[in-house]
């Protein structure tokens, strides 16, 4: 069967982040990028099933040249092939923007389950999948935390409060995986020297049939202004007595943080 995993080209979750002078976008000065944590899941998922399926593993990706980093990330990874639909804009492009580069490639491609990460991490938006998966009109099972692949249909385990929800459907389907699904696999240096040779394709907007404005001035979603959260204050320790000391704390969380 063949895979499609979408991609996201983002900074690394351990990077210390600084806002840019323009103060709307990210310094990446210094900042390693990586593909998107979620993805990786969706990635070993994808290649877990080919592994007992057979098929192929096809990595697509929306975003700028330097995306190509991450494809071929996802290929030393073990996918087959990468395709990138490459524009600057698109890391400002909103989640429906970034669904329908993604859904013309899936159109392209014709492939049996689409696997993405439950979000890309940065704008944390989760939105993306859902949107490629209404635009495609296909089955969709979000944050999916278990899933299992049958002769053309699919049961996925989902957490929610409490509880673990069961869906089932028919392919082909899109799942947005979440943690917990599995482990991703660390690229070997076999891979890594694999990946070199291992197609890459580079798409334009215009080649997929898509119109470039809809990657800037029509783009919904607009970035105004951006910021890093406040600093946090530096911590209270209270000592004595510890009876004193509790009818201190009580007071200060009453009173001053007033949290109670």
């Amino acid at each position: 069967m063949k895979i499609l995993v979408a991609v996201k080209h983002v900074p690394d979750t351990e990077a210390k982040i600084k806002i840019a002078a323009d103060g709307v976008s990210l310094d990446e000065t210094g900042v390693k990028m990586i593909v998107s944590p979620y993805d990786e899941y969706a990635l070993e998922e994808a290649l877990k099933i080919r592994e007992a399926r057979g098929g192929e593993v096809v990595v697509v990706c929306a975003g700028r040249e330097a995306a190509q980093a991450s494809v071929r990330q996802s290929l030393a990874m073990g996918a087959d092939r990468g395709v990138l639909v490459q524009d600057e804009r698109f890391d400002r492009a909103d989640a429906l923007t970034r669904a329908r580069a993604l859904a013309a490639v899936a159109r392209a491609e014709s492939p049996d389950l689409i696997l993405a990460g439950k979000y890309g991490v940065g704008t944390d938006e989760g939105q993306t999948g859902p949107a490629l998966a209404e635009i495609l009109e296909l089955p969709h099972a979000a944050a999916v935390s278990k899933l299992e692949i049958g002769d053309g249909v699919f049961t996925a385990h989902r957490e929610v409060e409490g509880a673990i929800e069961v869906l089932e459907g028919r392919l082909p389907a899109l799942v947005t995986c979440d943690k917990g699904l599995n482990e991703p696999r660390y690229a070997s240096l076999k891979g890594i020297m694999a990946a070199k040779k291992k197609p890459l394709e580079v798409r334009s907007l215009e080649e997929l049939g898509l119109d470039p404005q809809e990657v800037g001035e029509e783009t919904r979603v607009v970035w105004e202004s951006m910021e890093l959260p406040p600093p946090r204050q530096a911590g209270r320790v209270i000592a004595g007595d510890p009876d004193e000391a509790v009818r201190t704390l009580v007071k200060a969380l009453r009173e001053e943080a007033k949290v109670i």
